[in-house]
Formats: structure tokens, C-alpha cells, sequence
């Protein structure tokens, strides 16, 4: 299977995914995708030797070009990782049921428009919270709205500040993001014969 990973950022759950899956037989990092040029994710895939492209929002949302090129590196997957634009509702229908994202907070808490990064982790700090995590989840036109295929937790303590809980956060997602994904595609395999 080809993935694609789409990404805004720094790309450390981009590259994890990248290395967890480069001995594989099934599964390849086909190409990454940014809509930003400065993307330190770029440099990550760029090292790893994975095709990477820049598509600014615009293109992202014309059928004629974000179409085609995943046509192009046979895209048969999706991975938002840190991906901050929503996903026009065509790309979803042209992959329905395959594209996932991760969230960094519990789903259904702190999720939605203009929740991401250190605005979640803020807002668990703000909520009083006890236990965060991340939450791994379908992409549907709904802002972190899509079914939840798996969420981990940690503790929130007392003391923990919006970049502590980051911290904790992060080491769910390097633990559990790519094996999450291997775990779903495993099953679609088993339900396709």
C-alpha cells in the first residue's frame, strides 16, 4: 500500500512513521505533502529519501491538482500528522475511510476548529484535567469529528505545564501512532480476502 503523509510542521510523527515502516513488504511511504514551504518535515522526508511536494491551500482544495498528483505516486492512504488545514470534502470522498488523523488530546474534549498543538495542551492545563492523551480517528468533514479508531492516555499531574503535557503527549504518539496504523491496515487486508 502507498501512503501519503500530509504535514505543517516540524514532522517528528512524519519521520517515526517513515522509519517504522521502511523494512516493510506492504506498506511505503510514497510521497509527503506540506502546505507549507518551510516545513521542517521536508527536510525530515528529503533525509529519508521519500518524494515530498508543497501544496498551498489553494491547490489543495482544486480537485485538478491534489488528485492527480496522489494519482500520480498511486495514493491509496492518508496520514495527517500535525496537518493544520481541514481536508476538502472531495479528497475524503475520494478516500473514503482512509484517511486518518491524530489528535493530541482525548477526543471529544478539546478537539475542533482552531484546536491543535499547544492550543490543546493549554486548554487541558485550563480545564483542570486529570489525564490527556492522543486520539487516532477517521477524517470526515467534521472537525475531529470522524470515528475513533484508538486512543491512549496519560496522567495530567498538578504541576504539569502546557509544555510538560506536550512532552507527555509526544511519547504517546511515537509509541502508538504507527503501530495504530499498521494494527488498521492488517485488518483491511484480512477483510479484503
Amino acid at each position: 500500500m502507498n501512503i501519503a503523509i500530509f504535514v505543517s510542521g516540524s514532522g517528528s510523527n512524519c519521520e517515526n512513521i517513515i522509519r517504522y515502516f521502511q523494512g516493510s513488504d506492504s506498506i511505503k511511504t510514497a510521497l509527503v505533502v506540506s502546505n507549507r514551504s518551510d516545513a521542517y518535515a521536508l527536510e525530515r522526508a528529503k533525509r529519508l529519501g521519500v518524494p515530498s511536494v508543497v501544496v498551498p491551500k489553494a491547490q489543495l482544495n482544486d480537485p485538478a491538482i491534489i488528485l492527480p498528483l496522489l494519482q500520480e505516486y498511486g495514493i491509496e492512504f492518508i496520514i495527517l500528522a500535525g496537518f493544520l488545514p481541514m481536508v476538502p470534502d472531495f479528497l475524503i470522498d475520494a478516500f473514503p475511510r482512509s484517511i486518518v488523523n491524530i489528535h493530541p488530546a482525548l477526543l471529544p474534549r478539546h478537539g475542533g476548529k482552531g484546536m491543535w498543538g499547544h492550543h490543546v495542551h493549554e486548554a487541558v492545563k485550563a480545564a483542570g484535567d486529570t489525564e490527556t492523551g492522543i486520539t487516532i480517528h477517521y477524517v470526515t468533514p467534521v472537525c475531529d469529528g470522524g470515528e475513533i479508531i484508538a486512543q491512549f492516555s496519560t496522567p495530567v499531574a498538578p504541576d504539569d505545564t502546557p509544555e510538560t503535557i506536550a512532552d507527555k503527549v509526544h511519547i504517546l504518539e511515537m509509541a502508538h501512532f504507527p503501530k495504530v496504523l499498521e494494527q488498521l491496515w492488517k485488518e483491511r487486508e484480512e477483510q479484503n480476502q
